[in-house]
């Protein structure tokens, strides 16, 4: 089986590593004396040409700084801001015109923005500008784009600036790292954000926002133990790459990686209900987890992440993956989750599930991915959004918590002693 590593070729924004993650104990490193208010806001979109030549304009209330490189497979163009407030009109996206077919956009990080436009097929960027307001009229971004070939097209590729630029020089902080707390590291990771909104429910409820809200509960009640650090991938709105989740997971030694999600399936498809668990293998366990697996690993794709070549170290990866500790670890706090979910909400008919997550290839770090349940189906979308479900749920899962390290930790004592 091939691993894709994931790299980011040009951008205003590093989305590597430290940044993104917490400046203090379980926090998103942001700038918290920034409002929303101090943000650029971008208020209407325009899009005018054909399929030969198009143009795509945003209003601003102000000038900003833009940048623009493209990618292939599928094609895209990516427009790279600082943080910007949008208040664009419903369903603004949606739809092309010309050579673009639909754009997305949001928060890429705390202090960048992206604007990432799905186009028919291969494009150059002829001109990427901002203007200030004037003579009545707003600050604009304007991209010009035109038809190429696809030769031209990915020459255009090998030919872009790929200076990663940092956002900031702050330091991630792990709680009681430069001590040498003794407690167990867990990393909670909330699915999606940002830009990548996950799937999304019939009533317009956003994978992201409920499996943050869980996040977020479910770290509160690891830390009130007292028993371990806790750290998040994201704690606010923040698009995190799937592999800077699991290095960031490896690099400060975890104990134990927890990935949060929530999963929906096409009306086509039937219906589904109840939490299931996941863990790494390269061989899906049933169709249904093939078909997440495919979804969430493509879903840096969705905030223009280049599927780029394997770096040296992926065969040593790939050899670690064969450590069977990490595995029977993993295996062993998914079976005694189900066994403690059980008892708060309903699970799917087949709730221990495996398949190739990019989030669980930390082969050093005992790793499951909790799917909460199915956004597509009202009962457990009822559950999802309250708060009760998720303070019980959450409390279950911490229970599972303390049976998995209760060995390990009385024998770190026994040592000790």
């Amino acid at each position: 089986m091939t691993v894709r590593a994931l790299t980011i070729v040009f951008g205003l924004c590093l989305l590597r590593a430290s940044a993104v993650f917490a400046a203090e104990p379980g926090i998103a490193l942001h700038d918290r004396s920034a409002t929303a208010d101090s943000f650029p806001v971008a208020t209407d979109v325009r899009l005018g040409g054909d399929d030969k030549q198009t143009r795509f304009v945003v209003d601003f209330d102000r000038k900003l700084d833009v940048a623009a490189f493209t990618l292939a497979d599928p094609y895209r163009v990516v427009v790279d801001l600082p943080q910007v407030t949008f208040k664009l009109p419903d369903k603004a996206g949606e739809h092309g015109r010309g050579l673009i077919k639909a754009f997305r956009y949001g928060l890429i990080m705390q202090g960048g923005s992206r604007i990432v436009l799905d186009t028919k097929g291969p494009v150059r960027v002829d001109k990427v500008f901002s203007i200030a307001a004037a003579e009545g009229q707003p600050a604009r971004l304007v991209l010009d784009l035109s038809t190429t070939d696809r030769e031209s097209f990915l020459r255009n590729i090998t030919m872009q600036d790929r200076t990663l630029h940092t956002s900031t020089g702050k330091v991630v902080s792990v709680p009681g790292e430069a001590e040498g707390d003794p407690r167990p590291l867990i990393v909670v990771d909330p699915g999606h954000g940002g830009i990548d909104s996950g799937t999304k429910s019939f009533s317009g409820q956003d994978e992201k926002d409920i499996v943050l809200a869980f996040g977020l509960t479910l770290r509160d009640k690891l830390e009130k133990t007292g028993k371990y650090r806790v750290v998040m991938t994201r704690s606010d709105d923040t698009f995190i790459p799937l592999d800077e989740r699991v290095r960031f997971a490896r690099a400060h030694k975890a104990s134990l990686f927890i990935s949060i999600h929530a999963d929906s399936i096409p009306r086509s498809e039937g219906q589904a209900e109840g939490a299931s668990v996941y863990t790494l293998s390269p061989h899906a366990s049933d169709a249904e987890a093939a078909r997440l697996a495919e979804a969430e690993n493509k879903s840096d794709v969705i905030a223009g992440v280049d599927l780029s070549s394997e770096p040296n170290d992926v065969a040593n990866i790939l050899i670690d993956l064969a450590q069977r500790e990490t595995k029977v670890f993993s295996q062993q706090f998914a079976n005694n989750l189900v066994g403690e979910l059980k008892s708060t909400t309903p699970l799917h008919l087949h709730p221990i599930k495996a398949a190739g997550f990019i989030v669980l290839k930390s082969p050093d770090v005992p790793s499951v991915l909790v799917e909460l349940g199915y956004m597509s189906t009202k009962g457990d979308l009822v559950h999802l959004m309250s708060a009760e479900w998720r303070s019980r749920t959450a409390d279950s899962m911490v229970r599972s918590v303390n049976s998995f390290f209760a060995p390990r930790m009385a024998g770190a004592t026994g040592k000790a002693n």
